[in-house]
């Protein structure tokens, strides 16, 4: 029997074991002319997780938040966060396996995501970077209608 599959009588569990910061990084290529330019940079920001089984009931899911900065055609700063997780999921179907990797998890990680790279680009020298919130529901959707080969579902979050 799978650490998922439910057990008669089995309440699901789940819980989380660890919250920690996989790996961050953060170039300034253009450094230190670019604290001299004035101006506001565009800010570009990609979201993406993903959720692996690791030992039995016991997955990693991490958060990956990526922001480019750019003045103009100079990169002013690249900052990059994977937040991770590691969370014991017993006795869940299936069916609700996926949506908990995929929507739960994320969900609780993305906030430390979004801490993380604040205050690696105010450590930096620049202004911090406050990241909207999203609605990992809507990109798992948004995934999921992908792989279906139909329409994508509108919306404004980041995948």
């Amino acid at each position: 029997m799978s650490a998922t599959e439910p057990q008669a009588g089995a309440e699901p569990l789940f819980s989380i074991e660890k919250l920690y910061l996989k790996d961050m990084s953060l170039e300034v290529p253009n450094a230190p002319q670019v604290f001299l330019e004035a101006g506001n940079p565009q800010l570009e920001v990609q979201i993406r997780n993903e959720a692996a089984q690791f030992a039995e009931a016991l997955f990693e899911v991490v958060v990956t938040v990526t922001v480019t900065a750019r003045a103009g055609e100079k990169t002013v700063f690249l900052a990059e966060a994977a937040q991770a997780g590691i969370f014991s999921v017993r006795g869940v179907p299936p069916a609700d396996l996926d949506p908990l990797l995929g929507i739960g998890c994320p969900t609780i990680l993305y906030p430390y995501a979004r801490e993380a790279i604040s205050d690696l680009v105010t450590r930096a020298g620049f202004p911090p970077v406050v990241l909207q919130p999203i609605s990992f529901e809507q990109v798992y959707l948004q995934h999921r209608q992908r792989a279906a080969g139909g329409p994508e579902p509108q919306a404004g979050t980041a995948s």
